[in-house]
């Protein structure tokens, strides 16, 4: 090689992974001068491309701390190194971003505030003291002001903002903390924030945070525009202002999220152990959902029905200003939509779309190019697990096993995602929401644009749920570039859980629980035991089906389930029981009810175990209706205690496969009530019938068929009691127990399991 002596050497490094955005090129600038090497640094497509020359045992201890000293936020996948020509360079620099046929490069998510610039925001000799926009290379926005790759300025929302000379001459020191900050800027040169009323006409403020936070202390509502979209704001200890809200965004119990100054702060309201205090405080800021502090200082009708908040901290300098003028609030910070739309991202669109439930709006002159709702977890079994993943983890690849084709795939209806394979790694998007509207389906659409083009992915199949209504469905059959590999919904789920365990192939049992899913029979399937992996799946055991009077009607009515299993356990004379159930419905719309499941009118069969907790809920009066979906379910768990408790009689009957006959169980619920058992006693021994149950099932299919992996998937999941109750139960009798940790157990991680059914059509190996 020209130039090469035993003594110096020349290599070409390219890196792999989240590296663009996060101070990755100024610390590989800095540790090269530091080993006294030369050479240059840029962004590509592909990731960060090096060259470096000097003594080869210097080089080799700069490769090794390439990955081991990495900034904070990067996050090294791959790589690669060869000899290169010696180039005789005089020092080490940072050269312009190229361009690449092909991108590979991870993007950041979005970034809390950082420490540092935290202490700056708060400084009042500091130059950007009290600037809503403060950032550096360690935090701030990233993947919702993106619009293409390499991630540099002119590629973002900041390129509407031209740097001053001071911001400017940060941004070009390698050794600044805000070396190449996209967003970097000050009061000067950046975004401005603006106070506007109801009708989005401008609010005269010298301080426009102050004056919001002094509105809400006044109990009004507010639309705060943050870093994926508008939250909708207000008192949390305000009981008149939580119920306006609820009632302008027609969201009438569902529990909203809050937002809260520091752990202090929510520690006044909930209970906090190490590890969610180490979730609440990690860059992503998620909201974390908390036990309730009993008796708390919040309005009852934040989180009615529930023993649990969901509480965040602030992640933008806005959120830090707002909480610290608002001093001793407690913020409800819920989604700026009204109820199953999209987050409104926009200035004017949120006026349109908001004006009628705020009474005025705190925005920026910022743009968001890609709408993203905060992430929501919980801690279950052990495991951080994911309710909704989206701003903070998105776009963060799932790694998998082994590389795949490429495939789009669609998610189900409700709670959608979508997924884009390539190589070894599945981009599953931020949460899209129900795919029941317009607007929903055009950010669905919108989002799955922006990602192809991101991600520079050209799928060769797109994968979709088998039901022939889904909006999902519909888009993959109307299009006619691409074969489309239709994937049965609770093969999905198990398949998801499998790839991302790292499930080598190779069937498993799939304990596959959830609400709604489109069965191979036509039915309503959702407790669901196959024997699966990526290549097919047997049903080889369900719960048994029953008439679902109105379809979509007992969903949002579970007394209607209740009179189904009450008439298949007790007969035509079900509605005679001194039961609950009959103090909350009228007895003329029960018996049509009955009517309906006896005659099979408008009432397909199901075999969903979120439609059974229906029925149990609705018999004993808990939630004979629903205000959202699984609520009936999430309101029975939360009057369980958890207490061991004997299991009601339950009977596996082999017929076409094996069916749970769920008889015995509903006439124990009745007997129970009928003999004045307190509820939470009933809920805890259901709960211990389905534990029992499902685990009796897996030692049988485990003895007919030697399998000893079992895997968990579907929103029944979400369900502490059954996840844990099982999970324990399955692992006491030696199988091997996997569940979700990386995406939702709810539909929002079906589309991982649709691709990497897809990709095994194609005829490669694809259970990641």
């Amino acid at each position: 090689m020209v130039g090469m002596t035993p003594d110096r050497t020349a290599r070409q490094i390219q890196v792999q992974g989240i590296v663009q955005g996060v101070g990755f090129r100024p610390f590989v600038y800095s540790l090269a001068r530091a080993r006294g090497l030369v050479g240059h640094v840029a962004n590509t497509a592909d990731g960060v491309l090096i060259h470096v020359e000097g003594p080869p045992e210097k080089i080799a201890r700069f490769e090794a701390d390439l990955t081991r000293e990495a900034p904070p936020l990067a996050l090294v996948t791959g790589v690669t190194s060869h000899t290169a020509a010696m180039a005789h360079f005089p020092d080490f620099a940072i050269l312009p971003s190229q361009g690449a046929r092909e991108k590979t490069t991870l993007i950041s998510p979005d970034v809390a505030t950082c420490p540092a610039c935290l202490e700056e925001l708060f400084d009042p000799a500091d130059r950007r003291h009290r600037y809503p926009f403060i950032n550096c290379t360690n935090c701030g926005p990233r993947y919702t002001i993106i619009a293409e790759v390499p991630y540099d300025r002119p590629h973002t929302s900041m390129r509407a903002f031209r740097m001053c000379d001071r911001c400017q001459s940060e941004y070009d020191d390698p050794g600044n903390r805000r070396f190449h900050a996209q967003p970097n800027a000050c009061w000067d040169c950046g975004p401005r924030m603006a106070l506007w009323d109801d009708r989005g006409r401008d609010v005269e403020a010298a301080d426009p945070i102050h004056q919001a936070a002094q509105w809400l202390s006044a109990g009004r509502i507010l639309a705060v525009k943050g870093l994926g979209g508008f939250h909708l704001a207000v008192d949390a200890a305000n009981e008149e202002a939580v119920r306006r809200l609820r009632r302008r965004k027609r969201r009438d119990e569902k529990p909203l999220a809050l937002m809260a100054a520091s752990l202090e702060a929510i520690r006044a309201f909930a209970r906090i152990c190490p590890e969610d205090a180490v979730l609440l405080t990690c860059p992503q800021r998620p909201i974390v959902l908390l036990p309730k502090r009993e008796p708390n200082p919040l309005a009852p009708s934040v989180a009615p029905d529930n023993r649990f908040f969901g509480a965040m901290l602030p992640y933008t300098p806005v959120h830090h200003l707002l909480l610290s003028a608002a001093a001793q609030l407690t913020l409800v910070m819920t989604s700026g939509n009204l109820s199953e739309e999209p987050i409104a991202i926009a200035n004017q669109e949120a006026v349109t779309r908001l004006g009628a439930i705020a009474d005025g709006f705190l925005v920026h002159d910022r743009d968001i190019y890609l709408r993203s709702d905060d992430s929501l977890v919980t801690r279950a079994d052990g495991q951080v697990r994911f309710l909704r993943r989206s701003r903070g983890y998105v776009p963060v690849p799932v790694f998998l096993r082994a590389p795949v084709p490429s495939v789009l795939a669609l998610g189900a209806e409700l709670k959608n995602t979508v997924c884009l394979t390539k190589e070894d790694r599945a981009f599953v998007s931020q949460h899209i929401g129900d795919l029941e509207n317009l607007a929903t389906y055009d950010f669905f659409r919108m989002t799955i644009a922006h990602l192809q083009r991101l991600l520079d992915i050209h799928p060769r199949v797109i994968a979709c749920d088998r039901h022939p209504d889904y909006l999902s469905t519909r888009y993959a059959l109307e299009q006619t570039e691409l074969p489309v590999v239709q994937v049965q919904h609770h093969h999905a789920h198990v398949v998801s859980a499998m790839a991302e365990n790292h499930l080598a192939d190779g069937p498993v049992i799939g304990l596959a629980f959830d609400g709604t899913g489109y069965g191979d029979d036509g039915s309503v399937w959702g407790g669901e035991i196959l024997v699966a992996d990526a290549r097919g799946y047997e049903r080889v055991a369900s719960l048994a089906a029953v008439p679902m009077p109105g379809s979509a009607a007992a969903v949002r009515e579970p007394w209607r389930m209740a009179v189904s299993y009450l008439a298949a356990a007790l007969g035509d004379t079900c509605l005679e029981r001194p039961l609950p159930l009959l103090r909350t419905v009228e007895p003329g719309r029960a018996a049509l009810v009955l009517e309906m499941v006896r005659k099979r009118i408008n009432a397909p069969l199901t075999s969903s175990l979120g439609r059974l907790f229906d029925a149990v809920a609705g018999i004993a009066g808990v939630c004979p209706r629903v205000a959202f979906e699984g609520q009936a379910a999430m309101e029975l768990e939360m009057l369980a205690t958890g207490a061991p408790s004997t299991p009601y009689a339950f009977q596996w009957t082999p017929q076409d496969i094996y069916r749970l006959d769920t008889r015995p169980i509903i006439r124990g619920v009745v007997a129970d009530l009928e003999a004045g058992i307190a509820l939470a006693a009933i809920a805890d021994r259901f709960h211990a019938t389905l534990v029992a149950g499902f685990a009796a099932i897996c030692l049988r299919i485990r003895r007919e068929r030697g399998l000893g992996r079992v895997v968990f998937s579907g929103g029944a999941f979400q369900n502490r009691l059954l996840l844990t109750g099982l999970g324990r139960a399955l692992r006491a009798e030696g199988f091997e127990v996997f569940s979700h940790r990386l995406v939702p157990t709810n539909d929002g991680g079906l589309a991982l399991g649709q691709a990497l059914v897809a990709a095994a059509s194609l005829g490669r190996r694809t259970v990641g």
